[in-house]
């Protein structure tokens, strides 16, 4: 996650016109008063956009979940925060596994919330895109 963050975050900071940037000094400001009050405020939907998008995208890719994290699968549930507990990606996967009716329903459950999740996040991605891109 964090590589596409640090990408994403790069090119929002490099999209700044230079201009701005110049207009900045000529007022006299310092370089930290440029990308604090000048680069940042432009660069922050972007910045924004690509760790949410990122983080989404972690959340979605289940394959090394499954391939790395398969030993991590806990069969009992939790009881409170601080108990040991699997991710929802192996959860469906084991419930898939299995031949009862019942593991299906709870699966597609299952397959249901994460894709709500995924969906929230990137509306959230676009929404505070869209507010930083007006803004400024």
């Amino acid at each position: 996650v964090m590589p596409i963050i640090i990408v994403a975050s790069r090119e929002s900071i490099r999209a700044v016109p230079l201009s701005l940037r110049q207009a900045s000094y000529a007022l006299g400001a310092t370089r930290w008063q440029t990308v604090w009050n000048v680069v940042l405020p432009q660069s922050i939907g972007g910045i924004l956009t690509g760790s949410i998008l990122a983080v989404s995208r972690a959340i979605g890719e289940t394959a090394p979940l499954i391939t790395i994290g398969a030993l991590t699968f806990v069969p009992f549930l939790p009881r409170n925060l601080l108990d040991i507990f699997t991710v929802l990606p192996i959860q469906i996967f084991n419930w898939t596994s299995r031949p009862q009716d019942d593991f299906r329903s709870l699966a597609a459950a299952g397959i249901l919330v994460l894709l709500t999740i995924l969906l929230t996040i990137n509306a959230l991605a676009i929404y505070l895109r869209n507010r930083y891109q007006k803004r400024y």
